[in-house]
């Protein structure tokens, strides 16, 4: 995972890292968000991602709550009032989330699935973009598209938002090309799509799709959730493996097949880092032991390198 902060700032977020195993143990998602969230500022203390705002376009008048460090003090030397600078994306940025739950998503090692710490991360981008007054919108799939919210920034958008990801996953095959087809056709305006998935299936089709969101001038980034028992295939007995998508069960050594297995593996995952960096997408692989506080600052980090 790629990142520009620190070593001091990395060891104040080691340091602060909220354990995954804690984290999935709270019920509501929305509390799991705001810890999540909350965690992460505390460990960048003086935060510089002031939301996603990158572009100054215009002022506002200065309302009580507004941070006084983007007040134009000369414009107010002059005018004898205050006035905020604005930055394009501070209020319109607009991030969809596709979020995979299909059947691998429900694999698990330690206690929770994939799907679980997807969805978390999911419920904790759309509580921090709620909080940075961005636009938010989810789609959800498997070998179909099964659920769209389009991306707004309303009252109850995050809670729509949250009762979808409450709902339990139907799972079936993997269908990357779906949704990002749907993306493609749908998503108007110029904005975020975040893709969060195991990305356990072939990746063949996925660079046209990609290709197609940035040429539409979309920012692009990848989220990939693996188990990090599926990394190492660190088990140690001969046992029945089952692949959740087909139902197909094998007998395994997994020490016989570990070689092989590896192997494969590694060219699946550097396929797909090659493909992010030739399209010019974030990529970040996190595994369900990952604090997620930490991919999120991360990304945070990354995205405004």
């Amino acid at each position: 995972m790629s990142t520009n902060a620190s070593p001091r700032r990395n060891q104040r977020l080691i340091s602060q890292r909220i354990d995954p195993a804690c984290l999935m143990r709270i019920k509501s998602l929305e509390l799991r968000a705001k810890t999540v969230v909350e965690g992460t500022w505390k460990g960048l203390h003086r935060s510089p991602y002031h939301g996603f705002s990158v572009e100054f376009t215009e002022y506002r008048e200065y309302t009580p709550g507004d941070d006084p460090r983007h007040i134009d003090w000369k414009l107010a030397a002059r005018s004898n009032e205050h006035y905020i600078k604005r930055f394009e994306e501070e209020t319109n940025l607009c991030c969809h989330m596709l979020l995979d739950l299909s059947s691998s998503m429900q694999f698990q090692s330690l206690g929770y699935s994939k799907s679980d710490y997807a969805k978390t991360l999911v419920a904790t981008f759309a509580y921090f973009l709620s909080q940075q007054r961005d636009a938010s919108g989810l789609i959800i799939f498997d070998e179909q598209v099964e659920t769209v919210i389009p991306a707004r920034f309303t009252r109850g958008q995050l809670r729509r938002i949250l009762v979808e990801l409450e709902r339990p996953p139907q799972g079936s095959h993997t269908n990357l090309v779906s949704p990002l087809k749907h993306a493609v056709e749908t998503i108007k305006k110029r904005g975020l799509v975040v893709l969060i998935s195991d990305l356990l299936s072939p990746i063949d089709e996925l660079s046209t799709h990609l290709g197609y969101l940035r040429a539409q001038g979309h920012e692009v980034a990848l989220f990939q959730i693996l188990d990090p028992s599926e990394i190492h295939l660190n088990f140690h007995e001969t046992a029945i493996f089952e692949d959740l998508e087909t139902g197909e069960q094998i007998a395994l050594n997994p020490k016989a097949a570990q070689e092989n297995y590896q192997r494969q593996f590694n060219e699946h995952q550097a396929a797909i880092e090659s493909l992010c960096r030739k399209q010019g997408v974030h990529y970040h692989q996190l595994t369900t032991d990952t604090p997620l506080e930490m991919g999120l600052s991360e990304f945070l980090t990354d995205r405004a390198a």
